[in-house]
């Protein structure tokens, strides 16, 4: 029987994690509001699974029209760029690795929890599902 390469080392881009055992992304919902910025328990629930090969954080807004449920957190201010600093410096202290889920909820998004409530920003103005939510903006590349 040959031995297993679960618990080998595996170059994924310019990194080498120490397994391939990946940890997928799970959006929790724990950042601070307003700001969306990630949490100390974020950067401990992280830390915690740092023995795996690559921890894929839960879903990240990509920008304040992105977002698409209280409590994900963001990457685009400078608050939430330091809180994600910690969260990264906290799994590489636990020889760890962690790569972000970026995400642009697009028309899922709702305009209660948009800046300023303005309509989501989405591919097209057509509502997702069944149940019109609300009215989408249109995204053009130079809006």
């Amino acid at each position: 029987m040959s031995e297993s390469k679960l618990f080998t080392p595996l170059k994924v881009g310019a990194v080498t994690v120490p397994n391939r055992v990946f940890m997928a992304p799970l959006t929790r919902l724990r950042s601070i509001e307003p700001g969306d910025i990630p949490t100390p328990l974020m950067g401990e629930y992280y830390r915690q699974r740092a023995s795996s090969g690559l921890i894929i954080s839960e879903a990240t807004q990509i920008s304040a029209q992105a977002k698409g449920y209280a409590g994900a957190p963001g990457l685009h201010s400078p608050e939430q760029i330091a809180a994600w600093k910690k969260i990264t410096a906290g799994v590489h202290a636990e020889n760890g690795r962690i790569a972000v889920q970026l995400w642009h909820t697009g028309r899922i998004s709702h305009s209660s929890i948009q800046p300023g409530g303005a309509a989501p920003v989405a591919p097209s103005a057509i509502s997702a599902g069944t149940v019109p939510r609300c009215v989408m903006k249109t995204a053009t590349l130079f809006a």
